[in-house]
């Protein structure tokens, strides 16, 4: 792929207390990528606090919805980047999460796969310490069954790991348009993409070789996300009390039927929807009903 831009893309939700240092990171990237344009725009998805405001005193362009939806705000990121650009040819899109930092290295790997021939990249996560974040015991068990695929240190077989995250990954703006885009879902958007990337044969690549930093925290802004993963984990998930109201499962509907512990358990050889494979026929395409509503951008 011969590439012309990138477009960072950051869906976010009240996330004025890390969207500054996500779209520093996402700054330092494209400084090493450099003269190749890159642009980032921040979806600011029915934000009650500055997130907004922050993300463009920071440079990125923003977006305004009132959807609370990861996939419909992923979506209306991409709309407005390739509007910006003026093309889809020749345009990488390049995804990560408001609550994450991306290391400097980071488009420059992306890009690199992209003019080797891959429509997409998948990059892996560490956690990020979090001061009211999951505990030592649950982070290590998030660890142990993160890292079984890995080979061992003597290996030097490069990791083709099975773990899809909306906040390291890349793809195309052609492969993505082909395969219809995010799903406007509120989990998930992520597997559901990759699973109609596999399906339409584009040429995927996994790798660990840049991997983003992301809040280990237990009250995140997806559903079924990360951090209620890590919840599930935590020796003390049973007496947790939830406060936020769009987490309203727990433990995770997931924990049970892939292998994910419960508070008591231990992991499996499964993995989560979080985690997971992109497995054939998850999250169905039918699915992909509705456009962002409300939308505002500023420069």
């Amino acid at each position: 792929m011969n590439i012309a831009a990138v477009a960072v893309v950051v869906p976010a939700h009240n996330e004025a207390e890390r969207i500054v240092a996500c779209v520093r990171s996402i700054r330092a990237a494209a400084d090493q990528v450099a003269p190749l344009p890159v642009r980032t725009v921040v979806v600011a998805d029915a934000c009650t606090d500055t997130t907004a405001h922050l993300a463009a005193r920071e440079g990125a362009r923003t977006v305004s919805i009132n959807r609370r939806n990861a996939g419909a705000a992923r979506a209306a990121g991409v709309r407005h980047a390739l509007a910006l650009l003026g093309s889809t040819a020749g345009i990488w899109l390049a995804m990560t999460d408001a609550d994450s930092t991306v290391p400097a290295h980071w488009l420059t790997r992306q890009t690199a796969w992209a003019r080797r021939g891959h429509d997409a990249v998948l990059g892996t996560i560490r956690l990020a310490p979090d001061p009211q974040g999951a505990c030592t015991y649950a982070r290590s068990e998030h660890d142990a069954a993160y890292y079984r695929t890995r080979p061992a240190a003597e290996d030097t077989t490069a990791w083709e790991h099975p773990h899809i995250h909306g906040a390291n990954m890349g793809v195309s703006a052609t492969a993505y348009r082909h395969v219809g885009g995010f799903a406007p879902l509120t989990s998930s958007e992520d597997h559901d993409l990759v699973a109609r990337l596999a399906q339409a044969g584009h040429r995927i690549a996994r790798t660990d070789d840049h991997p983003v930093h992301t809040a280990g925290r237990l009250h995140g802004r997806a559903p079924a996300g990360l951090a209620a993963l890590l919840r599930s984990l935590h020796p003390t998930a049973r007496t947790y009390a939830l406060t936020d109201p769009v987490e309203e499962q727990f433990p995770p509907p997931h924990a049970a039927t892939e292998g994910w512990p419960s508070a008591a358990g231990t992991p499996s050889d499964a993995t989560d929807i979080e985690h997971g494979d992109a497995r054939p026929g998850y999250g169905a395409a039918g699915a992909r009903t509705g456009d962002a509503t409300g939308t505002k951008t500023t420069a």
